[in-house]
This record gives structure tokens, C-alpha cells and sequence, in this order.
């Protein structure tokens, strides 16, 4: 019987399965007018094995919070995927207050309940733009350990010891329902012996691992920060940056 000479060919061992490819997880959020800007900006960042949640803070005008809505129901895609999420009762957001990390925790919240099944959350704001395709994003990070964290930080305060750290602030944002800045209440007080002070940018890529921690918080530590930075100056420039660089 002839024999074809794909049978007299031995089969090697197969290489090995690759890494999967990662996820990632968004945080797309606006005010007063930003409407068309954080629609824009979903649309460049978005990708079928992603997940997103959008929020208007409550300064936007209710018919901005309904069309955002509406767009997101009514959209194809968005519609068949399922993974955009939009917060409907909206929160009021003052940036340089402890409001805008308490917003950013609650979207990693809602992310992680809907779904799980992700590497990395990044938030943005509506002015916000990506620079490279979400392709390119994915095979980037696709080598990497997924508990990695991006965030910038330093423990060299300079000026913003006596500037942000020792400063008590009271943000309206935690009990107004209309924005105002935040203002300074006295005494001010000493920088903290029980842990140390990290700051730098309020934009981060953090690893899922990560958010679990800051969000279920089986350690004390991300609840004692987060009441900490309560009274900070500009506390999302610190927050994620602080846990992240005491954690023991």
C-alpha cells in the first residue's frame, strides 16, 4: 500500500499556547458640556474585548446625562457587545477634591461586577484623546506582567508639602448638589508619621489586582488613605500613588 509523505513526517512537540491577549478597563468622565467630547473619545478608544464606563458628573445638565443615554442604547454595537456601561445617578466631581477619587473607585466598583474578565483600568477624561490605536495598546502590554501598575510617583513633595499636604481642605462636592471649589478649614496639620506622602499625575494604568485591593479592601490601608485624602489638596494626585508605595 503506497504511503503519502506527509505520513513518514514526524510531529514535533507544539510550541507552547502565547500569553493571552490583555483587557482593559475604562473610566471616560465629563462635566458641563462635555457631551460631544466624551462621545468622540469613546469612540477612538474603542474595542469589542474592552469594558467602559461613562459618567457625567452631576453639573452636566440632565437632557446631556439622557442623550448620552440614549446614544449608548440606541448605538449597534455598543448595543450587541454589551460593554459600555454608563453611570446613571451621576456623582458631583470637584477635581481637586477627594470627590473626584471616590468617582474613580466607584467606576472600578461597577467594573468589577460587571465583569471581571480584564487586565488594566485606565481613566480619562472627555478632553482626552488617544494617541495610539487600541491594537497597538494591546500588543504593548500584551508581554507584560499583569501587575504591573503605571503610575507616576515621587516621594519628593517640595512645595506641595506646605502647600497640599498640610493644608486641611473641605470639598462641598461630598455633601452640595452643586459644584463650588474647595475651601480651606483650620488648623492646618503635620505631614503623617504612619505611613509616607507619594504624589504625581492623577491619570493612571492600574492593574486589576490592584484595583481589588483599593476597592474590596481586605487590608485597612486603602480605607485609612482614602479618609486621609479626604482633606488633601488635590488627593487625586496622591491617593493611588500613596497605597500603592505603602503597601507591605
Amino acid at each position: 500500500m503506497s504511503e503519502y509523505a506527509e505520513s513518514k513526517i514526524e510531529l514535533g512537540t507544539p510550541p507552547p499556547p502565547g500569553p493571552t491577549l490583555p483587557r482593559f478597563a475604562y473610566l471616560v468622565s465629563g462635566s458641563k458640556g462635555d457631551l460631544e467630547k466624551l462621545w468622540r473619545t469613546l469612540h477612538a478608544l474603542y474595542h469589542p474585548r474592552n469594558e467602559y464606563v461613562v459618567h457625567l458628573d452631576l453639573e452636566a445638565p440632565p437632557e446631556e446625562r439622557l442623550a448620552l443615554a440614549s446614544r449608548i442604547d440606541n448605538h449597534t454595537v455598543f448595543n450587541k457587545v454589551g460593554n459600555v456601561y454608563m453611570i446613571s445617578k451621576a456623582n458631583m466631581v470637584t477635581y481637586r477634591g477627594p470627590t473626584m477619587v471616590a468617582n474613580t473607585l466607584h467606576a472600578c466598583a461597577v467594573l468589577l461586577k460587571r465583569n471581571k474578565d480584564w487586565d488594566w483600568f485606565i481613566n480619562l477624561s472627555a478632553s482626552d484623546y488617544p494617541l495610539v490605536t487600541q491594537d497597538d495598546l494591546v500588543y504593548t502590554f500584551s508581554a507584560l506582567n499583569r501587575n504591573l501598575n503605571f503610575i507616576e510617583h515621587t516621594s519628593n513633595l517640595g512645595w506641595k508639602a506646605n502647600e497640599r499636604a498640610m493644608p486641611l481642605i473641605v470639598d462641598p462636592g461630598l455633601y452640595m448638589s452643586t459644584k463650588s471649589d474647595i475651601y480651606l478649614a483650620t488648623p492646618r496639620r503635620t505631614l503623617p508619621t504612619a505611613f509616607k506622602l507619594f504624589t504625581g499625575s492623577a491619570w493612571t494604568v492600574l492593574s486589576r489586582p490592584f484595583v481589588e485591593f483599593c476597592v474590596w479592601g481586605w487590608d485597612n490601608l486603602p480605607r485609612t488613605l482614602l479618609m486621609y485624602y479626604t482633606n488633601f489638596v488635590s488627593s487625586p494626585e496622591g491617593y493611588f500613588q500613596t497605597v500603592v508605595c505603602n503597601i507591605r
